[in-house]
């Protein structure tokens, strides 16, 4: 049976309607003939090219219930853009609702936690948090939203040690489709607490988190850089390195090739380098004779040191100004000498490449533990994950131009590797309008069948959609995998 969604063609809803939205959110509406249209539909990647028939920006909770009953009623499909780090399918034609100045932060130093809303950034959290010597499970950019991350997983700096952002989440304040607010904890929809933790945006509008703080105030940490010529020795050391460190040492390879531009670092200008990214939370003088055989390869670039957690954007360096890129990505089982020599061979000094970014992040440790309260995160076998950065597919459209659905770039290294890999993807790595339809590969089959039937208890209609989708299954769900054992219904 065909679900009346699959082939909807969203028509666009009289001015009437679209003037009594604009009542309820104070003026928060824009349509495409708005001076700010084009401002506030600016993202950090905008390779998806979203074209929205109209965005509500919210200025606070109500915006968004009223944003989300408007789609329900005229039936138009809803994104949620706040920073745009992970786009997927293009907005063309649905409501995006821009939840990027609901970015209140605050840190409760006794419990050592965190809330943020649902625009927040997690420099704000960074910044809050080190007063009181703790650090949130950020990711690699400090630019990034709080939320979007989170809700993927979040696999950062300290996974190693700590594991997934997700883990450490003890309560979501969330509009599901029919427009109510609602909390998701352990003890309050805890079916829905499970899938939102893992599920992406496929569940609501969530517009606040509150999660755990760790006690890190300091990290050992920078980048080695080296030349193409030495990425065989550079990427074969890591790997058997990666065997000898504690939980305590998070790391990642990338091999870099960064456009001739003002902006890029000098030495690393139209040229293929490698970067070994290092993030100890422990003792420096352990994490420098953890480093010692690195080093002894002779970077021609060492900023590896002591350092205030604040500092930890530094660690890869990351752009923050806007982008235009394709992510894809690829969790692997191993990475044995074959796997080490088919990457090379695609993706080393003498290949013919063109992704900016190609990363292996070392996983394990916490991040290959279930927490303790059960998410649907997985890839807890996962030992590396590997995600690319590439240029758009030529010809490139400008910034604020429609793309054509499902273009991407073919993925050679990703199929290549595929034998070493454990068949699965790592959501928050997917970004373009080709990896839309992606989401089944992010899930073990089991995991995903449940992110279904959730998504029939409180999404049957499939509203938010324009996303890494789930789609509704055909039942709904009775009770999720290890507590909570119940799920409810709305």
């Amino acid at each position: 049976m065909t679900s009346t969604w699959e082939h909807h063609i969203p028509q666009a809803p009289p001015p009437e309607a679209v003037g009594r939205l604009v009542e309820q959110t104070r003026g928060q509406v824009l349509l495409p003939r708005d001076a700010a249209y084009e401002t506030e539909l600016a993202g950090y990647n905008r390779i998806s090219g979203h074209r929205p028939a109209l965005i509500v920006v919210a200025l606070c909770d109500a915006h968004v219930r009223a944003a989300v009953d408007f789609a329900r009623t005229w039936e138009l499909p809803v994104g949620v853009q706040a920073t745009g780090h992970g786009p997927a399918a293009s907005s063309a034609g649905g409501l995006l609702l821009s939840t990027r100045h609901l970015r209140s932060v605050t840190v409760d130093p006794v419990t050592r936690t965190a809330r943020a809303a649902a625009g927040a950034q997690w420099h704000q959290v960074i910044t809050l948090a080190a007063h009181h010597g703790l650090a949130p499970l950020n990711g690699s950019s400090p630019t990034a939203g709080v939320v979007g991350y989170t809700l993927g997983g979040g696999l950062g700096l300290l996974a190693r040690k700590y594991g997934y952002a997700a883990d450490h989440v003890t309560r979501i304040e969330v509009v599901t489709a029919d427009g109510v607010p609602r909390v998701a904890c352990p003890a309050e929809n805890p079916g829905l607490f499970w899938a939102l933790r893992g599920g992406k945006g496929n569940f609501g509008v969530v517009t606040a988190l509150e999660f755990a703080l760790v006690p890190v105030s300091r990290l050992y940490g920078g980048g080695l850089f080296f030349p193409g010529e030495q990425a065989g020795r550079a990427l074969r050391v890591w790997r058997k390195w990666t065997d000898t460190v504690p939980e305590e040492m998070t790391s990642s390879l990338a091999l870099l090739r960064l456009p001739d531009l003002p902006e890029t670092p000098e030495p690393l200008r139209g040229r293929l380098t490698v970067q070994l990214r290092i993030a100890h939370a422990g003792p420096p003088e352990e994490g420098e004779r953890l480093v010692e055989p690195l080093r002894a390869l002779r970077p021609m670039l060492d900023t590896v040191g002591d350092m205030p957690y604040t500092a930890v954007g530094d660690i890869h360096m990351d752009p923050d100004g806007p982008q235009e890129y394709h992510q894809n990505s690829l969790m692997l089982a191993d990475l044995g000498d074959d796997a080490v020599a088919r990457l090379l061979a695609l993706a080393g000094e003498s290949a013919d490449c063109d992704d900016y970014v190609i990363e292996l992040r070392h996983l394990g440790g916490a991040a290959g533990r279930a927490p303790a309260q059960p998410n649907a995160v997985g890839h807890r076998d996962a030992r590396f994950a590997l995600t690319t950065i590439s240029p758009p597919s030529p010809p490139s459209p400008p910034p604020s131009g429609p793309m054509a659905p499902g273009s991407a770039p073919a993925a050679p290294l990703m199929d290549a590797l595929a034998p070493w890999s454990t068949g699965l993807k790592y959501v928050n790595f997917l970004a373009g309008p080709g990896t839309a339809g992606s989401a089944a590969t992010a899930y073990d089959r089991e995991t995903y069948a449940l992110l279904g039937q959730l998504k029939a208890t409180w999404d049957p209609e499939n509203l938010f959609r324009l996303n890494h989708n789930i789609p509704p299954a055909p039942d709904r769900a009775t009770e999720v995998p290890h507590p909570p054992a119940t799920t409810e219904r709305p």
